[in-house]
């Protein structure tokens, strides 16, 4: 009797620990809410001031503070650690602002986050600036990466969309307005064309001309046709279509500048040098041009085709240095891109200020698409692991950098929510002969003829 007596007492025990284990890999969410948090607050709270000081994090207090305290405790004058604000609780993890002690700066507490990270039993600390001597410290509590699940709140403004998670829990945003072009690069099943579908998708609920040159017949961007306001799936289609797009920015800039016949007595805000400025009923609809494995647009298979492909990559860079201004934003995706696509190919890729790169299958890749704006952002982008897709790096011509992950999204959902929002493809008259459909194909092979 005594024996099932002691048994029972220990399966309540066994029970709860079997339960957190597996609560620790199945739902890592729920583990950090009811066992992660609190102990890692705990930790935090009783061990702050002695992990400062072995992380180097501590200054040598003011001679003020010094003699006050010989004087009310005699005790010994230690080293004084970061002033430490409220700790704030998230369902990722922890938030913490510190105020730096005079000669400390951000890269000082950056180069200790992987001792703080062991010292407060969580999975990641990230800094963050957030004015001069203050800095906030972000301790995620489990591997956000492993499922990607974005945020509720995570909304959008026009032509900002929310597309990735990053590693320090904050939403990437893809926002063409601040970043108006972008190189995403990665070889096959990487999660390129995930990335592609989650950006497109949150675009087609915007009014937004969508437009695609996928030169491998169409297989990527297809199954988005109800959305697109154009479609180029060869070489051919593709040199059609980047003639028109050019003179639909030239003609832009016309009305630019005729809004720019200033008269005496207009107001200082009516005068504008790009699109956002005109007025509401004059604004043309902005445009996003997806351009799928581009590499296809430089390659040629004989003399013959390279006076048509030196016009279209001159025609690209066009659109990637004065497309901004005129609302039109380019969006250059393949699996590498270098000097060795040939003439033009460099020249084009400075022009794009966005950066992603999923795994690629050499370092060098991975140094075109970072190496010119975060160094070293390069070697984390070339140990990308095959079994984790749609895990990139993302980087801008600002020198910053981080991992990311997008959230699955399966081709059916996609074209689902394309063919949903077909009614919202705005109207473009330049673009209809190439609206994807048998009408705009009738059209183009008379033309063709």
């Amino acid at each position: 009797m005594s024996e099932l007596v002691t048994m029972a007492g220990l399966g309540g025990p066994l029970a709860l620990l079997g339960g957190a284990i597996y609560a620790r890999k199945a739902h890592p969410a729920i583990y950090w809410a009811t066992v992660g948090l609190p102990s890692s607050v705990a930790r935090l709270v009783g061990s702050y001031s002695s992990t400062m000081d072995a992380c180097g994090l501590t200054v040598q207090p003011s001679r003020l503070r010094a003699l006050a305290v010989r004087a009310t405790t005699r005790h010994e004058v230690r080293p004084v650690p970061p002033r430490r604000g409220l700790i704030r609780s998230t369902s990722t993890g922890l938030w913490v602002r510190l105020r730096l002690a005079p000669g400390q700066g951000p890269a000082d507490v950056a180069a200790s986050c992987e001792r703080l990270r062991h010292a407060w039993g969580v999975h990641a600390v990230h800094v963050r600036e957030i004015k001069p001597g203050v800095v906030e410290l972000r301790l995620v509590g489990f591997d956000l990466l492993r499922k990607v699940k974005m945020p509720r709140s995570a909304g959008h403004d026009l032509l900002a969309v929310p597309v990735a998670l990053r590693e320090d829990a904050t939403v990437f945003v893809r926002d063409y307005r601040a970043v108006p072009h972008e190189l995403v690069l990665g070889a096959t099943l990487s999660g390129k064309s995930m990335f592609l579908r989650n950006l497109l998708t949150g675009l087609a609920a915007q009014p937004v001309a969508l437009v695609g040159i996928d030169c491998k017949r169409g297989v990527e961007l297809a199954p988005f046709a109800p959305r697109l306001s154009a479609l180029a799936t060869d070489s051919d289609e593709a040199a059609e279509l980047l003639p028109v797009l050019v003179q639909e920015m030239e003609d832009r800039y016309d009305l630019i500048k005729a809004r720019q016949g200033i008269a005496p007595g207009t107001p200082d805000e009516e005068i504008t040098s790009d699109v956002w400025g005109l007025p509401d009923d004059e604004r043309p609809p902005p445009i996003v041009l997806f351009v799928d494995e581009v590499a296809e647009l430089f390659l040629v298979a004989s003399r013959k085709d390279e006076e048509r492909r030196d016009e279209m990559v001159t025609q690209l860079i066009r659109l990637a240095q004065l497309g901004r201004a005129a609302g039109i934003y380019v969006e250059i995706c393949g699996q590498r891109f270098g000097a060795e696509l040939g003439k033009g190919a460099t020249m084009l890729r400075a022009q794009l200020s966005g950066r992603v790169c999923h795994r690629v299958n050499d370092e060098a890749s991975a140094k075109m698409a970072l190496g010119d704006i975060a160094s070293e952002a390069v070697g984390v982008a070339a140990t990308i692991p095959a079994e984790r897709p749609g895990l990139a790096v993302a980087g801008d011509t600002s020198g910053g950098w981080g991992r990311m992950r997008t959230p699955h999204l399966s081709l059916g959902d996609a074209a689902a929510i394309c063919r949903e929002t077909a009614e919202l493809a705005p109207d473009v008259p330049a673009l209809k002969p190439f609206r994807p459909g048998p009408a705009a194909s009738h059209h183009r092979s008379r033309r063709s003829r």
